[in-house]
């Protein structure tokens, strides 16, 4: 089958091979024939080293497709059934799961992040996140995919699985905004628009998108932004909306250290700062120990947004129907596995970019 693998972490390109066979289907696992991939910014990560992938390895995390193979184990699936996926796959029976964490399970994520998960040119390779999305067909295990209904389209179905959960998630599970409240968005790519419907959907009065490409302003509007400026601009627009007290809450969507101390100087005091972006694990951020107790505010991490998987995709499908979440909208083009590297440098460009989705035959 074909597959963009990545040969070793600093590679710029993913190399396109048509000899990758998938690892065999254990008792608890399943094979799904992906659909549909989105192109996300942690696959650029996972290539140049800011987050950790083993190589070689196949990347791509964003998907949907359908499960042809299931393991002598699993009851909870069928062959056929059309699933999203997940790379942190809840076990259920964790302390994190059974304490309402389950975005924070490891049982399986570290098993499938570690073991290979297909063979490239008669070598054994790891799937990124425990998974290796960029490929016609992958095995993970079951706890990792949950069903959805025939009639969403591939597309829709792959984005809720990363992009949408860590955006709107953010917003709903980790600080749970409140209507009427003042939000900030800073970065406002496929994650960040997911951040600011998400804000729409939590009834916040204003919502301003932060970035320093101009193009993403109108599409930050069209998504719920009331307001958008650059980073030059922001504190300004707090004077004019806030009287320069800060907004309630301030969402970090880049991951450096840079835009989380703007994100943290721009929350009101009593307010929330929180991070999305997924930054280098040696990109180190500095506040005071005196600020961190006079201004009283409350600094989130937001992994994954929180998300319960088996819970909240089926909300996010929900909202769709309901015309309140906007998918087909942030999809900006569609392209084939042979493309895939055409549309990691136009992610790496920037530019009015939301989300690239890959479709398989």
């Amino acid at each position: 089958m074909k597959a963009a693998v990545l040969n070793q972490v600093g590679d710029d390109k993913l190399e396109l091979r048509d000899d990758v066979t998938t690892a065999p289907v254990g008792p608890q696992e399943i094979r799904i024939r992906i659909k549909a991939c989105g192109v996300c910014h942690s696959d650029l990560s996972a290539m140049d080293g800011t987050l950790p992938a083993l190589t070689p390895g196949v990347v791509g995390h964003e998907g949907a497709g359908e499960i042809v193979e299931i393991g002598s184990a699993v009851t909870s699936l069928a062959v056929g059934d059309h699933v999203a996926i997940t790379f942190v796959p809840p076990c259920g029976k964790c302390a994190q799961c059974v304490t309402g964490q389950s975005h924070l399970c490891l049982v399986h994520t570290i098993s499938a992040f570690t073991s290979p998960r297909f063979v490239v040119g008669g070598n054994p390779a790891f799937g990124y996140a425990g998974l290796g999305a960029f490929a016609e067909e992958m095995v993970v295990p079951a706890d990792a995919a949950v069903k959805v209904d025939d009639d969403v389209p591939w597309e829709i179905a792959a984005l809720l699985s990363c992009g949408i959960l860590t955006g709107v998630g953010a917003v709903l599970n980790t600080a749970k905004v409140e209507p009427g409240s003042s939000v900030a968005v800073i970065g406002c790519g496929g994650v960040g628009v997911a951040v600011i419907q998400g804000a729409r959907l939590a009834a916040a009065a204003r919502i301003v998108a932060v970035d320093p490409v101009l193009e993403k302003h109108e599409v930050a509007r069209n998504f719920g932004a009331t307001h958008a400026t650059t980073p030059d601009g922001v504190a300004d627009l707090n004077n004019q909306l806030n009287s320069g007290m800060g907004f309630d809450y301030v969402f970090d969507v880049v991951g450096l250290p840079a835009t989380i101390r703007q994100a943290w100087d721009l929350t009101r005091r009593g307010g929330h700062t929180v991070v999305v972006g997924a930054g280098r694990a040696d990109a180190m951020v500095s506040f005071s120990a005196q600020e961190l107790f006079l201004h009283d505010k409350t600094l989130h991490g937001s992994f994954y947004g929180t998300a319960n998987f088996r819970r909240d995709i089926p909300r996010m499908i929900a909202l769709w129907r309901q015309g309140r979440l906007d998918l087909e909208g942030m999809i900006s083009k569609r392209i084939r596995l042979e493309d895939v590297n055409e549309g990691l440098q136009a992610l790496r460009g920037g530019g009015s970019l939301i989300r690239q989705v890959i479709l398989f035959d």
